[in-house]
């Protein structure tokens, strides 16, 4: 299959990102254990490789860019919203590039991801835990129609730029990366900028690519970086449904289980988000007769070491 030239992904100069830190062109890993299909093969992308450790990297980039050269910050600081990896993003560029940088995130986020955040220098706002980011964007929502003058909302649920920098350099990437080949690519939906970008792109030079959400199995199911769409108080602008051929859906402790396979059968150490859509990636490898199927692991499992999901088991001796 011949595919349209794709302009390369560069890799970043020092006065697009941190010092030695690139975005994109992140590696496709196989996933030989979980799957041993004949005529299928299973690829994982692995986002960690980003110069803040996550997919988010990507849309942060993109946001950022966009309002400096329109001027959106001048005098202003950028707040958002966020679980905790695209504040980690804004917060890594915002330090590189002096911009100042205020993030709502709910209180139950990991003390890493708190810890990191704190370390960069943003503005951290805790919000109630039990309303998720949904509260947290209230809150911004709140702010930014008090002091518009002081605030520039870079709204990462409804910023078109979120899904446009994944139309400009993962889609290109996986494309690139398997040679057209890929038939599936398997996403979790946080905001759903991942998947809209990836697969309106795709879709473009490979028609019949078939692409798959991955969301909690209900609100209680907590997945940090996922998110129920039916049960949201709002639907992300950039979070395209139509463009899907399915949605699957995930439970916490099945993403759990999985990101402990990861980590022992394959040697990838990868967060919840991650092993969910990689719990859904092996439904679909599983139900195919023949295909490649890509899915996107957004960020490594360091963040969650004082979760549940690494706690010890008791050995006996």
């Amino acid at each position: 299959m011949t595919l349209p030239m794709v302009e390369k992904v560069p890799s970043l100069s020092w006065a697009d990102a941190p010092a030695g830190a690139v975005v994109g062109n992140t590696p496709l890993l196989p996933l030989r254990r979980l799957l041993e299909k004949q005529g299928v093969t299973l690829w994982a992308k692995a986002e960690w490789f980003n110069a803040s450790g996550s997919v988010k990297d990507r849309p942060a980039q993109e946001i950022l860019r966009k309002a400096l050269q329109e001027g959106r910050l001048r005098g202003r600081r950028l707040v958002d919203a966020t679980s905790g990896n695209m504040g980690i993003a804004y917060a890594t560029f915002a330090a590189a590039w002096g911009v100042p940088v205020t993030l709502a995130m709910p209180a139950s986020a990991s003390p890493e991801r708190i810890a990191v955040l704190r370390g960069l220098g943003a503005e951290l706002v805790l919000t109630d835990p039990e309303t998720g980011v949904d509260g947290a964007m209230a809150w911004v929502a709140s702010q930014v129609e008090r002091h518009p003058d002081r605030y520039y909302w870079a709204n990462q649920y409804d910023n078109p730029a979120n899904w446009q920098a994944h139309f400009r350099t993962t889609g290109p990437e996986i494309a690139r990366q398997t040679a057209g080949r890929v038939t599936h690519v398997v996403a979790g939906t946080g905001t759903g900028g991942t998947l809209t970008g990836v697969g309106r792109y795709l879709r473009s030079v490979l028609p019949d690519v078939r692409l798959i959400g991955v969301q909690p199995a209900g609100s209680e199911e907590r997945i940090p970086g996922l998110k129920h769409m039916a049960t949201s108080r709002r639907r992300p602008a950039v979070y395209d449904r139509g463009l899907l051929d399915a949605v699957r859906f995930v439970r916490a402790r099945e993403a759990h289980e999985m990101a402990r396979r990861l980590a022992r059968e394959e040697g990838l150490f990868v967060g919840p988000s991650a092993a969910a859509a990689v719990w859904a990636a092996c439904e679909v490898a599983a139900e195919v007769r023949e295909g490649l199927v890509v899915v996107i692991l957004p960020d490594a499992g360091y963040k969650y070491l004082s979760s549940p999901l690494w706690a010890p088991k008791e050995t006996a001796v």
